[in-house]
């Protein structure tokens, strides 16, 4: 998977700004995909060299122009050939983890902190799905069948994120629970 098949599966919904679509990367698709603007802009203008996404200037008289983006037939067309092609796994490089494998080479209490940083980033981006569920997904039953498909994917980012709290407790617990009488090296004091 790649950006442009991200960017292309929000236009389909409806034509956007280059603004606009970075301000749902961040505020709705950042549980699943994360890019900067810079990433975007720089794959809006790929992507309309290609074909695949067409941009309109609008003028506007209050505000600056701005450049209206939708997805062509061909851009339609690449998103439907990568919808049915199967999907990998991500790969994981979780630094958090590699210290944690490790951690026994410290004081405890400095992996604690570790973990316990990690947890209250993980309880804020929580804490973000939840509101937007609140904001947007209220009325499901009433709702498109697009809508429907976007909760799903936002359900999956609340279940990531209180997954990853869910381990932190279970490791603060741990970490908090260790004899003080363990070595640094994994083995018991004499």
């Amino acid at each position: 998977m790649s950006l442009s098949h991200t960017i292309l599966a929000n236009l389909v919904h409806h034509p956007t700004t280059g603004y606009e679509l970075v301000k749902d990367f961040n505020e709705r698709i950042s549980c699943y995909w994360q890019a900067s603007q810079q990433q975007i802009y720089r794959e809006l203008s790929r992507m309309e060299e290609q074909g695949w996404i067409e941009g309109e200037r609008v003028i506007q008289s209050d505000r600056p122009n701005k450049k209206l983006y939708r997805v062509t037939e061909l851009g339609l067309n690449v998103l439907k050939d990568w919808l049915v092609q199967p999907s990998n796994p991500a790969a994981i490089r979780e630094e958090l983890l590699v210290k944690v494998l490790a951690g026994y080479l410290v004081d405890r209490t400095v992996i604690r902190a570790e973990v316990e940083r990690r947890r209250q980033y993980h309880q804020l981006r929580l804490q973000h799905h939840q509101q937007t569920e609140q904001d947007y997904f209220q009325d499901l039953g009433s709702a498109s069948l697009a809508m429907q498909f976007i909760y799903r994917t936002l359900r999956r980012g609340i279940h990531y994120e209180a997954d990853w709290i869910a381990w932190c407790d279970e490791t603060i617990e741990w970490l908090d629970s260790m004899a003080e009488n363990q070595d640094p090296n994994g083995g018991q004091s004499g």
